[in-house]
């Protein structure tokens, strides 16, 4: 990806991220008024669940795309799946540029080698807390 689509991509994540921060009901967000407010308002149980079930519609549609369908499925369905991801980053403080920054921390870090060093850590961590 180019410098430029790079910065548009993070661009757009950033303005959205400024709408769904407005639409919280401490910045005068209206949950009669806006969905984003709406699942703020009803706390993580109510974004979390449409987070699965946006995670959930995403294998769908790669299946349906597997069979035949429209990559713009696919597409259609990780776009929810940000965004509702972006309302439970937003809630929890988090940025859209911050899990960038932890891509570009894991990159050209072995998933397999970065997995086994989580492992590892995790055992030492259970070790350390059973003692």
């Amino acid at each position: 990806m180019s410098e430029q689509n790079t910065a548009s991509v993070e661009g757009a994540l950033a303005r959205l991220a400024a709408v769904i921060e407005s639409r919280k009901v401490a910045n005068g967000g209206d949950p009669e008024k806006s969905y984003v407010a709406r699942l703020l308002h009803k706390g993580p149980d109510a974004f979390l669940k449409k987070i699965g079930e946006e995670a959930t519609e995403v294998v769908m549609a790669a299946k349906d795309v597997d069979h035949g369908a429209d990559k713009g499925k696919i597409l259609y369905e990780v776009a929810d799946l940000w965004f509702h991801s972006m309302i439970a980053l937003s809630h929890y403080g988090l940025t859209p540029a911050e899990v960038v920054a932890e891509l570009e921390r894991r990159e050209g870090t072995s998933g397999l080698e970065e997995k086994a060093l989580r492992k590892a850590q995790e055992r030492a961590a259970q070790e350390g807390a059973a003692k």
